[in-house]
């Protein structure tokens, strides 16, 4: 089908067009609007002398994909159409922002971890100053720790919840949840929310909902705020007693303990184990980015007597492993499937510890189960700040690199093959048994 020519291709296309516009294809219709879009690119061109001459420049781009356009047509189709159009709408924006967004091109296989949050961010609603004030202590990282998060954020809701008063003409059961909301907005926009967090968030509400109406308000409040210290003690404090007295059981004289990161629930573990008169040695292995490995191993030592400890970074774990009699983890939650969701190289301990024979002993309370199911660390995690990535003074600087992205994920999942015991407030359970939870609870759910 030859060319129309510039005299005669844009009037005859529009009656040709209109009559046989539903027999035509797709790509064939395109082909003609392409035809008539060059015709009239060229007129310009020899109307407008020097400055149609960028405006020629500038329609290049979009005549590459008519060009692969055609060529898709001709061999597969039609159904090949809309190829070269979805591939150059994505790669313009690339190129047009490439000088922006040199710093932060990550793999978009990442793009969904939770971002770390600028300190100081912006502050939206009515926001309690105790919230404040814990959501910059949370985006600094000087809360850590499920446990930690945990028991920081209720505290701060009872600070909320006696300050607030009920407006007229509502109640308080209904209105408190509505003043929560946009607090515990603020403390996931500093970090993102932990499972702990959630659970116990959670619970408060359902005893919001569940508050008497013809209660003083005065009450009311005291009473929410003695649930959340009975939640804080039976879930936390009085769970990890439990789990010190059954986890101790295991631990012998002449044993080799290693344990990685931090756990507040294994410190005390080893402290009252120590405490009792056992005498063993602790082997602390530890890893970028925020190495809490220090402040257990600060901790361990500063008892009387110290007890005898071997700080270790991760990549020599193999050749220590060989003296390891038990290994012991913290966990930041348990997922139905028995998964542990923990600190980045916890599933690389605890499949080195599989390998050689060692028994692996997660220590968990129950109020950590999630009733999701994850099967990587990939579907959900953090990254850690870009602080946190920074060389130490006297290690040697590397060049800079443009397109070198440094990604700290703060998490990662060990599958339940790898786990010996969960050791909770109920009992040492196998990973495949988690179900059986709720119902030791009393409960139907956690």
């Amino acid at each position: 089908m030859p060319a129309p020519t510039k005299a005669d291709g844009v009037p005859d296309a529009k009656p040709t067009s209109q009559p046989s516009q539903k027999s035509m294809t797709k790509a064939e219709r395109r082909e003609l609007q392409e035809r008539q879009r060059a015709a009239k690119l060229a007129q310009k061109t020899v109307q407008g002398g020097p400055s149609a001459g960028k405006e020629l420049n500038q329609s290049k781009p979009p005549k590459t994909p008519s060009t692969s356009q055609k060529k898709s047509v001709d061999t597969n189709g039609s159904g090949t159409a809309k190829l070269p159009q979805t591939k150059d709408t994505t790669n313009y924006p690339a190129v047009a922002t490439d000088d922006n967004t040199a710093v932060s091109r990550g793999l978009q296989i990442f793009s969904h971890f939770g971002l770390p949050k600028p300190i100081g961010h912006a502050i939206k609603g009515d926001i309690h100053p105790a919230i404040i004030r814990l959501g910059l202590l949370f985006s600094e990282f000087r809360i850590c720790g499920s446990n930690a998060r945990c028991i920081a954020t209720l505290t701060a809701f009872k600070s909320v919840i006696q300050d607030y008063t009920t407006p007229p003409n509502n109640t308080l059961s209904r209105h408190l949840m509505t003043h929560l909301s946009p607090q515990i907005t603020h403390l996931v926009s500093a970090r993102p929310m932990s499972v702990t967090m959630g659970n116990a968030i959670r619970q408060l509400k359902l005893e919001i909902s569940g508050s008497d109406i013809d209660m003083v308000e005065q009450d009311a409040k005291d009473a929410l705020c003695q649930k959340i210290d009975n939640y804080i003690r039976d879930r936390i404090i009085i769970a990890d007693e439990v789990i010190q007295e059954l986890a101790g059981k295991k631990i012998k004289d002449g044993d080799v303990i290693l344990t990685y990161a931090r756990s507040s629930v294994v410190e005390k573990i080893l402290l009252n184990a120590h405490e009792e008169g056992k005498r063993f040695s602790v082997i602390v292995v530890d890893s970028r980015s925020l190495l809490e490995g220090k402040a257990l191993l600060r901790n361990l030592t500063k008892v009387e007597p110290p007890i005898p400890c071997t700080y270790a970074l991760l990549p020599a774990l193999p050749s220590l492993m060989t003296q390891v009699t038990t290994v012991l983890l913290g966990a930041h939650s348990l997922s139905a499937n028995g998964a542990v969701y923990s600190r980045a190289g916890t599933a690389l301990v605890a499949m080195i510890a599989k390998t050689h024979s060692v028994p692996v002993m997660v220590c968990c309370e129950t109020y950590k189960f999630s009733e999701g199911v994850m099967l990587d660390g990939f579907g959900k995690n953090e990254l850690a700040p870009v602080r946190f990535s920074t060389p130490p003074k006297h290690s040697p600087i590397l060049p800079a690199t443009p397109n070198l992205d440094i990604l700290n994920p703060l998490y990662d999942l060990t599958p339940p093959s790898s786990i010996t015991a969960v050791v909770t407030e109920v009992g040492l359970i196998p990973p495949s048994s988690i179900s059986s939870i709720p119902l030791a609870l009393g409960r139907t759910t956690l």
